[in-house]
């Protein structure tokens, strides 16, 4: 009840405010200094969990409705009943983008801007006030969450080589406490808000009763001010509950971090004494090396200077240049000369022993010859190849493009950096998202990319050495003529291994041309070990016969971690005149070994990527098929992939990539048997299409001849030989690759046997086949 009075109270509560903002205050000034003394790390601690029943308006009829609402994460979703809780989700809204207003004592409205309004009512002012403070607290952990996660730029944290398991542990430990404590500051500051907006209330509520004359009046405001007294205590409780549990927390980690400082310490004064040992040492023998080398007058005078005593190794020291006359004098202050050292003896060692010459980069070359227009009767060609096999049939140059589908296979590391990226995450599921991207930016050079390339012949190879530029090399063989099928290996310094084996089966059905990849491709990280492998999606080439040629991926790729069960279903739209979606859309979910979903993919495979940390996944209303959708809650798209822009000109380069233009350009060194060596396809690409018809021709018939020896020098098939198409035995063995059982994903492919590198740098191809 209150007083008869109502100044006295108000004037105890104004100072009671100010005392406690006071204290409050100064509290959160000493609790932000701790932790904004450390950095903070990008991942939000998940917001506490809030429910209860309220009232939503649905329409003019039925008015409102009794809902279960759910408050958790940033997000609040509503229920019919709690019942509903395991599987149905009427509606989600996302408090980061949303705004909460409040229309009278018990109606309120949070809305997203126009998408989604939720007009909400609860039972009393009261509990009204008790959503609001848990939706504003909510609000504020989800706004900090999306700018967090928008600073961070990678979501992979970065972790020092050099520091070992024990300090990963130990560093983790305390960035999740510093977590914990900023997230206790923050909701201090927003309880703070609130205090100060109810306090000014119930002020104002004081005011007016101190104002009333007539008794009847008198009830009503003193049951206001009731209310409001309320909530302020409602507020206080919180801020002080809050207060309790930063407190306790920090109380309890201050010896811990005390002792890990004291190591720390520890540490770095052994590491002091241990350069200042070393000092020493080195000095030492600098100085016996001088006493044993005849020395010019000039360079005598200070060496005796430097003998003269014991206690001037603290003093000087002589970094030995090129020429003996000079030098250079390094004062002996104890924080300078430890690190002078260092960088004496690294310079020290290079310049005398193994002077270092750094190699400009290779300019690559930006252009090729103009593609030739020359007109060609495709009917005249295209009308006998109906339902054969395109290996099979002989083309003309006219069709191709100077490159060979080894050039073509080599093409996939055009995004050589996602792997890198790959292989630098700690976390599965992200590098996942990672391998998935790479998958889809093979398909990006393919979009304007009509001509066919060269099919190679057996044997040939193509080697791709990007190591000083890129940190990667790559092989090509082709292991197999019919049918036909080459083999890939990379590897990077950067710690990950890319290999495939792929078999081309292709059709042409009149109207268009599909080209079936067979054969899987395998990506292995040297640090994390995790082994995945996925296949290719179908191409296809339109309007074969009439119209422009355009061309389409369709299908669905399952990319898998055999490590962890990870996986990541990868689906390429097929295009339809009449679907609404995006052209060439690519969508994917990355799910554990559970089934739990984890990230959401999407864009298309001629422009970018972008991925979406998943929060929360609910079950959504039936699609067109009758089945259920799955409505994933995520966290602001970031971009993990966009294509490389054309470079000038390229329509009439045969729209090749940058790396495109430098694949068939001339280089020393490389096998006999590579594809820049092929002759036809040099003529076709300086524009002689005549003479590279005729050299095709040439190739192909010299191919038939060299198998034609092959089988009848091969003995005689066995029960159990495999045998080609035509029935010989199959006895062609790879010069790079030997085929065999991968043990990790059961599946047998051509793997590289090693080799090839190392005949390369000794300049020794006596054993490659002569096959141009």
């Amino acid at each position: 009840t209150l007083p008869c009075n109502p100044t006295r109270p108000r004037e105890r509560l104004s100072s009671l405010l100010s005392a406690l903002s006071c204290v409050f205050w100064m509290f959160i000034m000493k609790a932000q200094a701790v932790v904004m003394s450390e950095p903070k790390s990008p991942t939000p601690t998940p917001g506490d969990t809030y429910k209860g029943w309220l009232f939503k308006w649905t329409n003019y009829i039925k008015g409102y409705q009794r809902r279960w609402f759910v408050l958790s994460n940033g997000l609040l979703s509503y229920y019919r009943t709690q019942a509903e809780m395991g599987h149905t989700c009427r509606g989600t809204i996302n408090l980061a983008t949303a705004n909460i207003a409040v229309e009278d004592s018990c109606n309120f409205v949070i809305s997203n801007g126009g998408a989604q309004t939720y007009h909400l009512k609860a039972s009393s002012e009261v509990e009204r006030q008790r959503w609001i403070t848990a939706l504003e607290l909510a609000k504020a952990k989800a706004v900090q969450m999306q700018a967090e996660s928008d600073d961070s730029g990678d979501d992979f944290p970065a972790v020092s080589p050099n520091s070992g398991q024990g300090g990963d542990c130990r560093n983790t430990e305390i960035q999740s406490t510093l977590r914990t404590l900023n997230s206790k500051v923050e909701d201090l500051a927003t309880c703070n808000d609130l205090i100060v907006k109810h306090g000014s209330a119930l002020q104002r509520s004081l005011s007016e009763l101190e104002g009333l004359r007539v008794a009847v009046d008198m009830g009503e405001k003193v049951k206001q001010v009731t209310e409001r007294a309320t909530l302020f205590r409602i507020t206080s409780n919180a801020m002080i509950n809050a207060c309790r549990d930063f407190l306790s927390m920090a109380q309890s980690h201050s010896k811990r971090w005390q002792k890990a400082l004291q190591t720390e310490r520890e540490q770095r004064i052994r590491l002091e004494e241990t350069l200042e040992q070393l000092a020493k040492q080195h000095n030492h023998l600098e100085r016996a090396f001088r006493g044993a080398t005849v020395l010019p007058p000039s360079f005598r005078g200070v060496s005796g200077k430097a003998d003269a005593s014991d206690e001037d190794d603290d003093n000087e020291f002589f970094d030995a240049m090129e020429e003996p006359a000079e030098f250079i004098t390094v004062p002996a202050d104890p924080k300078y000369h430890r690190y002078k050292l260092i960088f004496s003896i690294v310079r020290r060692f290079f310049s005398s022993t193994c002077p270092l010459e750094l190699e400009p980069v290779r300019q690559r070359r930006t252009r090729i010859p103009d593609k030739p227009n020359y007109y060609l009767n495709l009917w005249s060609i295209m009308k006998n190849c109906i339902g054969k096999e395109l290996s099979k049939i002989p083309m003309p140059v006219n069709f191709n493009e100077p490159l060979s589908m080894l050039q073509r296979l080599s093409e996939d590391l055009e995004y050589y950096e996602l792997l890198d990226k790959a292989a630098k995450s700690h976390s599965s599921l992200e590098q996942m998202c990672y391998v998935a991207a790479f998958t889809v930016s093979s398909y990006s050079t393919t979009v304007h990319r009509t001509g066919k390339p060269f099919n190679p012949l057996l044997g040939e190879t193509f080697e791709l050495d990007r190591h000083r530029e890129c940190g990667y090399r790559s092989l090509c063989e082709q292991v197999s003529h019919h049918p036909p099928a080459a083999a890939h290996h990379a590897f990077s310094e950067k710690g990950w291994t890319l290999r495939q084996e792929i078999t081309l089966a292709s059709k042409f059905r009149g109207k268009y041309l599909s080209i079936m990849p067979l054969g899987s491709i395998q990506c292995i990280f040297e640090k994390s070990n995790n082994h995945y492998s996925w296949k290719k999606v179908t191409t296809t080439v339109h309007n074969i016969i009439v119209g422009k040629l355009w061309i389409d991926q369709s299908g669905e790729i399952d990319v898998v971690n055999h490590k962890t069960g990870d996986r990541c279903h990868l689906k390429f739209a097929p295009y339809s005149y009449f679907s609404r979606d995006v052209p060439r859309k690519v969508t994917g979910v990355v799910t554990d070994k559970d089934g739990k979903a984890h990230y959401v993919l999407s864009g298309t495979w001629d422009e970018k990527m972008e991925f979406s940390k998943i929060m929360q996944s609910s079950k959504g209303e039936n699609g067109t098929e009758g089945k259920q959708r799955t409505v994933y809650q995520t966290l602001k798209a970031k971009e993990i992939w966009r294509k490389n822009p054309l470079p000038e000109g390229a329509e009439n380069m045969y729209y090749f990539s940058s790396l495109a233009l430098t694949l068939n350009e001339p280089e020393e060194g490389v096998a006999p048997t590579d594809s820049r060596r092929r002759p036809d396809q040099r003529l076709m690409e300086e524009g002689h299409w005549d003479e590279a018809n005729a050299e095709k021709q040439r190739l192909e018939e010299k191919q038939r001849s060299t198998r034609r020896e092959r089988e009848r020098e091969a003995p005689a098939p066995a029960s159990s030989e495999i045998s080609d198409e035509s029935g010989h035995p199959d006895t062609y063995q790879a010069l790079w690759f030997e085929k065999m059982d991968d043990p990790v994903s059961g599946e047998t492919l051509h793997i590289y046997k090693g080799g090839y590198w190392e005949a390369k740098e000794q300049g020794n191809w006596d054993m490659c086949p002569d096959v141009f």
